[in-house]
């Protein structure tokens, strides 16, 4: 794992044609099996949205229900802890004991772990806490994270033995920015929920982005392999990790918040300076240190500049959210079907961001 100091240089904006992108997109939808499908893009400003899927449409516009972020709920867990060091409230070097619990004896690694590492996942923590497993094991395609609440979230990670020393190695860790968020809420005296909506989700214009089920019929439902509805997920204590549920165009919304020039620079400086912070490259891992990662998103090179990204998956749902800074491209993307082996989505999602020109 090395540092970055610097990025690739963006490629230009080009002008946008919407009737080749929605043709763009709706090809792109028919390579993807779901009952709900939705593929947002933003060029320079200009939306195009094709919605689709195995399921007759219900009453709500699928580019309007509330999608399951699994995962990528993290980059707004994210933009929330830069927003909070650039007011000053808090330092990414805090260490996350003596926020959560000052004074309590723990393990010398923990002692150790800092804000910075919690959400670059390289805290040494394990992607979820060893004693998860035996109450989500005979849950774990139903509910696998509601009997696992926020006190037993802090209490694993004050009671942890890191499996290395943090900063050291890059392993990703639901259970770290999990505790990220209970750290947040402790540091600030605020609940993760209102600290988000604050800082995050208000001053964004996020109306449609919740931290739990909406009111009846405006969520989506998630399904199983075989098309099996689900109910909404709990995540119990993880829910910095990934309990966000949001529309497509919130998520488009809050995409362009990070694309120079697509949504207009924010008035509140600490946002600002925070959206510019959480697209700088800060650390390299894997063989050559071929991946890098900023601090909420991963980092991959293309013709057209670097792209930044994030997936995330529940029992049912899968998201995608990704952008290329500079150039006016973000692209969001869902669908209601569980991940599995020989899926299309992420591969769609992503090549809709790294492929256009």
């Amino acid at each position: 794992m090395t540092d970055v100091t610097d990025a690739t240089a963006a490629a230009p904006v080009k002008a946008v044609d919407s009737s080749a992108t929605a043709q763009l997109l709706a090809e792109a939808a028919g390579r993807i099996d779901a009952p709900d499908v939705v593929l947002a893009m933003s060029r320079g400003g200009v939306r195009t949205v094709h919605t689709g899927g195995s399921a007759e449409p219900g009453p709500v516009a699928r580019e309007r229900l509330h999608y399951e972020l699994g995962s990528a709920s993290k980059p707004f867990a994210g933009l929330l802890l830069a927003r909070l060091v650039a007011q000053g409230r808090v330092r990414y070097e805090d260490r996350a004991a003596d926020l959560l619990a000052p004074g309590l004896p723990v393990h010398p690694a923990v002692r150790r772990i800092t804000l910075r590492h919690l959400l670059t996942h390289t805290s040494g923590l394990p992607g979820l806490p060893a004693d998860f497993y035996p109450q989500a094991v005979p849950r774990w395609s139903t509910d696998p994270y509601g009997n696992y609440p926020a006190d037993r979230v802090v209490r694993a990670f004050l009671r942890a033995r890191p499996r290395h020393r943090p900063g050291t190695r890059w392993h990703y860790s639901n259970f770290a920015v999990s505790v990220l968020g209970h750290t947040l809420a402790a540091a600030t005296g605020t609940p993760w929920e209102v600290l988000l909506h604050q800082q995050v989700l208000a001053p964004l214009g996020l109306e449609a982005t919740l931290l739990r089920p909406g009111p009846d019929g405006t969520d989506a439902t998630g399904h199983r392999r075989d098309g099996t509805p689900l109910p909404a997920l709990d995540t119990g204590g993880f829910t910095a990790a990934g309990a966000l549920r949001s529309s497509p165009l919130d998520l488009l919304t809050f995409l362009e918040a990070h694309v120079e020039g697509a949504w207009g620079s924010p008035t509140d400086p600490s946002l600002a300076a925070a959206l510019t912070e959480v697209t700088r490259p800060v650390l390299r891992r894997g063989w050559r240190h071929a991946h890098t990662h900023t601090l909420t998103w991963f980092q991959h090179p293309t013709p057209y500049g670097p792209v930044l990204f994030h997936a995330g998956a529940t029992l049912g749902q899968q998201a995608f959210l990704g952008f290329r800074p500079g150039t006016g491209l973000a692209v969001a993307a869902t669908a209601t079907r569980r991940v599995h082996r020989a899926d299309t989505f992420v591969a769609t999602a992503y090549g809709l961001l790294t492929e256009t020109p």
